[in-house]
């Protein structure tokens, strides 16, 4: 059974696990947690959203199995036909964008109806860019002209494009980035420059917006920052509920699908999906989750160890850093160490675009592990015939 599996699931086997038991806890947590959307929108058909939501992660777990057969070098190219998609979908969507939850961040497909996140896609391209930029650059990578800017500029283009309505995207994207820049050797006073740079802008656009009174989203920080630091309930309903579902899940939670904060807590069923399994599952479940995230992180230094060459070393670890750190953003608001983001637990949050994006990443990952492998086996048996 085990040679049956290896036979087809290629790669790193430990990975494949995180992502195996990451999809059964989303399956779990968001059928638990959809019961009062089912209600409210669905006549109590609590089948609706999570026959949707095991459709999405079919189709993502299969984009993980197609995408990991894919060799790891084509990626190169294509990082450069989705990053010059990706900037003009990001303008489209900032000016004529869908608009839900008072944020413009979705785009309509037309006639199909399905909407997806251009930030999902921007963020994607643009680590990739990166690593391919990082890695033919490496013999001059001092040179500001022409290492640094090239590299630097898409960055705070795509940032500044997405902050407008979703700061906490932009912020995760663009400290991913200099992450990743700073590992491929980009000198530190150069980093520095370009954080000054996307500050200078921020602090900007909030002027312009005040001045022209045309609040925007800068409104929606103001309050959310005013009520993390105020800590005052009314305003900052969200969190107490989910400090409520976390206090009451004790260390082995209440038991699959008998959380009652679901009833209260405003999407329970993405933003604070976290919220809701460490009230089932207790501070055990909790744990073991986020010990899911950060040995994904260990798998992926593990492949960068084995790598001869940069580029996959690169796209490996920036789309590993990227995916974690947007689940170490989640988990933290719902624990209330950060203020409310609206960032989604990878893998496990109720989504579309979202989900089949972070598939994309966790099988371009894959992708590059089953060829350090391939090539491994390889080698070891020219050793044998030698």
């Amino acid at each position: 059974m085990n040679i049956s599996v290896r036979k087809y699931l290629k790669g790193d086997g430990i990975i494949w696990g995180v992502v195996l038991i990451l999809s059964i806890a989303s399956l779990l947590a968001v059928y638990s947690s959809t019961g009062s959307l089912a209600y409210k929108y669905q006549s109590g058909n609590t089948s609706y959203y999570i026959l949707k939501h095991a459709t999405f992660l079919f189709i993502g777990l299969l984009l993980i199995f197609i995408i990991h057969l894919i060799p790891y070098k084509y990626f190169s190219r294509l990082s450069q036909l989705l990053l010059v998609s990706a900037i003009p979908l990001l303008f489209i969507t900032l000016f004529t964008g869908t608009r839900v939850n008072e944020a413009s961040r979705w785009l309509t497909l037309p006639g199909l109806g399905f909407t997806f996140q251009t930030s999902d896609l921007a963020k994607l391209a643009l680590i990739m860019y990166l690593a391919r930029g990082l890695s033919m650059k490496q013999n001059r990578i001092n040179d500001l002209r022409n290492t640094f800017l090239p590299l630097i500029i898409p960055v705070i283009v795509v940032c500044v494009l997405i902050i407008p309505e979703n700061f906490s995207t932009a912020a995760i994207l663009f400290g991913t980035s200099v992450t990743l820049l700073f590992i491929g050797r980009i000198r530190f006073k150069y980093l520095i420059t370009s954080f000054t740079i996307i500050v200078l802008f921020f602090v900007m656009y909030i002027g312009t917006m005040l001045l022209i009174e045309k609040e925007g989203r800068v409104e929606t920080w103001k309050n959310r920052i005013e009520s993390y630091i105020s800590k005052d309930s009314e305003s900052n309903f969200q969190v107490e509920q989910s400090k409520i579902a976390i206090s009451t899940g004790g260390f082995i939670g209440k038991g699959p699908g008998n959380s009652v904060q679901r009833n209260f807590l405003p999407h329970p069923y993405s933003d604070f999906i976290y919220a809701i399994i460490i009230e089932e599952y207790g501070f055990a479940g909790g744990v073991v989750i986020m010990f899911l995230y950060f040995y994904l992180l260990f798998r992926a230094g593990v492949i960068v160890r084995k790598s001869k060459r940069t580029f996959p070393a690169f796209l490996v670890i920036g789309l590993t850093i990227l995916l974690v750190f947007q689940a170490m953003v989640n988990m933290a608001v719902a624990v209330n160490l950060v203020p409310v983001t609206g960032q989604t637990l990878p893998l496990v949050s109720m989504g579309g675009s979202s989900m089949l994006f972070t598939c994309t990443s966790l099988g371009i990952i894959l992708s590059v592990s089953r060829t350090m492998n391939a090539q491994q086996e390889k080698t070891n048996n020219e050793k044998q015939e030698s």
